[in-house]
């Protein structure tokens, strides 16, 4: 089965690259299908894509859907922020993301830096406040946004090699993340595995954590290998280490995207 990346962003957000060239790279790169998710609005953040770029991200994204037509899926999608507001239109699927806190009116995100990531902490009381925060939101976004895929489980980890900030695995905030599964697994959503942090340099392992994804093949849950490619050089990183963690977990098999919709089948072949 070829590999497949549905979670991709363009210079029409954050990204490096545009979609034309993101395309020609998974192209060459032999991926069955690429999806664009590009960042939903959310106001006063550069990051993401203002409303009124909205239509041109379409219209890119559809004319790359035409020039591969027959030789390559190109997929239609959006990254739906918890605190953004409805899409507008038609997508051929959502991955729904919390990357940050509301506090006061003001949203703090848990993926800026180190530095940001810690300050927030102070201003949550402290790293089990932060998280307490961060998976009650998680557990909502399914209902919240609507989404097919879940985004980055454990987004709070990805400054957190060598547990440089908290142990995950400390039974209390352990509980934080596996009550936040447990919600999250009874509406039936795929989740992903991604690489994104380590194509960025700041992790040597995909997430989830292991005992999440143990957890959620305990559930029989629906999981996906994705990038999260901010650069067309990163359309494929790390996705050797996501099939091997995957099996490690005790899956052999994934779910893809399809003209039909949403499929099971064998993890990507990456030779």
């Amino acid at each position: 089965m070829k590999p497949q990346n549905l979670h991709t962003h363009t210079t029409f957000c954050d990204g490096k690259n545009t979609p034309a060239e993101m395309a020609a790279a998974a192209f060459a790169a032999g991926l069955g299908a690429i999806g664009f998710s590009g960042h939903s609005p959310l106001d006063g953040e550069e990051w993401c894509m203002a409303p009124a770029d909205l239509p041109a991200y379409r219209a890119a994204v559809e004319e790359e859907k035409k020039r591969y037509a027959g030789r390559m899926q190109v997929f239609l999608g959006l990254e739906q922020d918890f605190f953004s507001p409805p899409p507008e239109g038609t997508f051929d699927y959502l991955i729904g993301s919390v990357h940050g806190l509301m506090l006061d009116g003001q949203l703090f995100a848990v993926d800026e830096s180190p530095e940001a990531f810690a300050r927030l902490a102070d201003r949550c009381g402290g790293m089990e406040g932060l998280l307490r925060q961060y998976y009650s939101l998680l557990a909502q976004t399914p209902q919240r946004t609507g989404c097919d895929i879940l985004g980055h489980f454990d987004l709070v980890t990805k400054f957190n090699e060598g547990n440089r900030f908290f142990d995950p695995e400390t039974p209390r905030l352990r509980g934080f993340a596996l009550e936040a599964l447990e919600a999250l697994a009874a509406q039936d959503v795929i989740f992903e595995v991604n690489t994104g942090a380590i194509s960025r340099g700041w992790r040597t392992a995909p997430y989830p954590a292991v005992f999440l994804l143990k957890e959620m093949r305990r559930r029989n849950a629906r999981v996906c290998i994705t990038g999260d490619s901010h650069a067309a050089g990163a359309l494929l990183t790390g996705f050797g280490q996501a099939k091997a963690l995957l099996e490690q977990c005790g899956f052999s098999s994934c779910w893809y995207l399809a003209r039909q919709g949403f499929q099971e089948g064998p993890l990507p072949d990456l030779r």
